[in-house]
């Protein structure tokens, strides 16, 4: 489920949403991208319940490739969830490194995420 959040005049922001859909492969992530940017829309926010736990594990790549395609069409996106407790320390230092920048952030909640890709 796509819903869609007008911050500004000019910009919307996607949510991608619901119990059933869960992002396990690049192609999936880009059918949303593509479906989204056909309403304009270059800021989306997805939550971690949709993300495969591939994507959390670095090894796999799948993280990696997803978000070369956020860099690559110049995309924002917010990833919701509980991030505190990772053990990873690649992980840790991963989303250390992405909520420094201003395309890629990983928060606690909608509030945040929209706020971030404002």
């Amino acid at each position: 489920m796509i819903k869609y959040h007008k911050t500004a005049p000019d910009i919307t922001i996607a949510e991608i949403s619901g119990e059933e859909l869960i992002i396990s492969e690049v192609q999936d992530f880009l059918e949303i991208m593509a479906d989204i940017g056909f309403t304009g829309c270059n800021r989306m926010v997805i939550h971690e319940k949709n993300l495969h736990q591939d994507f959390f594990n670095l090894r796999t790549g799948l993280a990696g490739e997803i978000l070369q395609k956020i860099s690559n069409y110049r995309m924002k996106l917010a990833i919701i969830g509980d991030f505190t407790n990772i053990k990873s320390k690649s992980l840790q230092d991963f989303i250390r490194e992405s909520n420094r920048g201003n395309m890629i952030f990983f928060v606690e909640n909608i509030d945040t995420a929209l706020l971030k890709l404002k």
